[in-house]
């Protein structure tokens, strides 16, 4: 799943000229703690309202929190997990979303994105998820199932997703076993990149935060 298809347009932006109370206005009327900035559709960076309520002046422009703009954002075709990485990380309520030529697209919210994370994984049934990134010209699902039962493992659900400017897939995979870590060594022996893998094991792993954090979302919703 990538990010272009998870865009809401519910969520409004800020242009430079907005004064700093609507900003504050605006992030309470939709119960978030950031906002874009967006001039002639750039994207300029985003605000928190934790700096917004630090300004002397609630009457200035937004401009004049300039060095308080924050450059988080995601590509339309990036995996949607970056941003679920993204925003767990650097403590974010939405992340943004922009195409090539950092135009602004819309957002992601944190809430939206641990939902769809939560139901995509299935993280409710046991078992682990891999998600690899290779040329499209060299998937084969064959190969893939094949690498995954050798480590006495079955595939239960495979996703694929291709980014027709670069020619490069990624294909999600979700394992009937919790405990991965020999599948995901058995991928990087035969050259595959491993974007991002959960399990049940204590390792490295850029994303290990945003698994507790998916699964702390399941226990308290």
């Amino acid at each position: 799943m990538l990010t272009h298809e998870l865009l809401t347009q519910s969520i409004p932006f800020l242009v430079p000229q907005d004064k700093i109370h609507l900003g504050l206005e605006l992030m309470n009327e939709h119960h978030v703690a950031h906002l874009p900035i967006v001039e002639a559709e750039k994207y300029l960076g985003m605000i928190s309202e934790d700096d917004l309520l630090q300004a002397e002046n609630d009457h200035d422009p937004i401009s004049s929190m300039e060095q308080s703009f924050t450059g988080f954002s995601v590509k339309a075709n990036d995996h949607f997990l970056k941003a679920v990485q993204m925003a767990a990380e650097n403590g974010l309520s939405l992340v943004p979303v922009v195409d090539e030529k950092n135009e602004y697209l819309g957002i992601v919210s944190y809430s939206d994105l641990l939902k769809h994370a939560a139901d995509f994984m299935s993280l409710s049934e046991p078992g682990g998820l891999i998600v690899l990134e290779l040329p499209s010209n060299q998937y084969s699902f064959n190969e893939i199932s094949k690498l995954v039962e050798t480590n006495d493992a079955q595939i239960t659900q495979l996703n694929t997703s291709n980014d027709a400017e670069n020619g490069m897939m990624q294909v999600t995979i979700r394992i009937n076993k919790p405990e991965i870590s020999d599948i995901v060594a058995t991928f990087q022996r035969y050259e595959y990149n491993v974007k991002y893998f959960f399990g049940e094991e204590i390792y490295e792993n850029d994303l290990r935060t945003n698994y507790d954090n998916l699964m702390n979302y399941l226990n308290i919703g």
